[in-house]
C-alpha cells in the first residue's frame, strides 16, 4: 500500500487558520491565555498558531513558550541512549492562566501526560486545553483527548503519521506512512 497524504500544503494552512479561529472563539482577547508548544515537534505548530493569532487579532501581546518534557516522560529511564533535553522557554507566569498546550500528533497520550507534569513547575494554571494537528484516534493508552483537532486519522498499528514542516523539511505536509511488511 502506498503512503497517503492526509494534509497537503494548502489544507495544512487552512487547518491552522481554522484552529486559530476556534481559539479566538473561546479566548477572545488572550489576556489570560498562553500558548505553549511541546518539544520537540509541537513547537513548530505552536509558533505557527502564535504568529497567525497575532496577525488575525492584530496584537503582539499573546504569550508563547516552549516546553521540554524529557525528564517527565515515563520511559526516560528505560532508554539505552543518553537523553539530551531540549530547551524550555517560558518567560511568563502561568499561575491562574488558561494554558493551551500544542503538539503535532496525539498518539498514546503519554507525551501530554509528561507535559502536564512539566507545566506544574511553572505554577498552577486555571485550566489546560490541548490543541493538536493530528489525532490518532485508535492508539490511546491514557485518557487524554484534545480540545482542538486539526484532523483525525484512523491509523492502525504498523502505520506512522509523519508531519513535515516547511522550516525543517522544505514543505508543509502530513503523511500516513505504511510500514513495510517483513513477511514478504
Amino acid at each position: 500500500m502506498e503512503n497517503k497524504v492526509l494534509l497537503d500544503s494548502e489544507l495544512f494552512t487552512i487547518t491552522i487558520n481554522r484552529l486559530c479561529y476556534q481559539l479566538i472563539e473561546n479566548h477572545t482577547s488572550f489576556e489570560h491565555t498562553v500558548i505553549i508548544g511541546v518539544q520537540p515537534r509541537g513547537i513548530y505548530l505552536s509558533k505557527r498558531i502564535h504568529e497567525r493569532l497575532s496577525e488575525i487579532t492584530g496584537t503582539q501581546s499573546i504569550q508563547h513558550g516552549i516546553l521540554d518534557i524529557t525528564f517527565h516522560r515515563d520511559d526516560f529511564r528505560r532508554r539505552d541512549e543518553m537523553l539530551v533535553p531540549s530547551s524550555t522557554e517560558i518567560e511568563f507566569v502561568i499561575e491562574d492562566k488558561n494554558v493551551v498546550l500544542v503538539d503535532d500528533v496525539l498518539y498514546t497520550g503519554r507525551t501530554i501526560r509528561a507535559a502536564l507534569d512539566a507545566i506544574l513547575a511553572f505554577g498552577r494554571p486555571r485550566n489546560v486545553e490541548l490543541l493538536v494537528l493530528i489525532d490518532r484516534k485508535f492508539s490511546r493508552e491514557l485518557p487524554v483527548q484534545a480540545d482542538y483537532i486539526g484532523t483525525s486519522v484512523d491509523a492502525i498499528t504498523g502505520q506512522k503519521v509523519k508531519v513535515k514542516w516547511k522550516e525543517n523539511d522544505g514543505k508543509d505536509e502530513v503523511l500516513l506512512i505504511q510500514s513495510e511488511n517483513k513477511n514478504k
